[in-house]
């Protein structure tokens, strides 16, 4: 697998030197740590956020916090009411 990091794409380059950095390893086990990392996160962070002792406020910033530029965890608070 080839991942370009010419022209529009050198940003790319950081991030993956960043994730070498992180996990003190080669850049391409940085990468296939990442991936096997980040569906794990995301999924913890959901589970944080609904637990039942936060507040509205209290998820909306945890939320805040883990957003990244490509994940975004949005908390919504949601009534409804039905008539018969």
């Amino acid at each position: 697998m080839r991942i370009r990091t010419d022209g529009d794409y050198a940003y790319r380059n950081d991030a993956i030197d960043r994730a070498a950095d992180f996990y003190s390893c080669n850049k391409t086990k940085a990468i296939v740590s990442a991936c096997d990392d980040v569906p794990k996160l995301v999924a913890a962070a959901r589970q944080v956020l609904e637990r039942d002792d936060l507040t509205l406020e209290q998820r909306r910033e945890i939320a805040e916090t883990l957003s990244t530029r490509a994940v975004t965890f949005e908390i919504e608070q949601s009534v409804n009411a039905h008539r018969e």
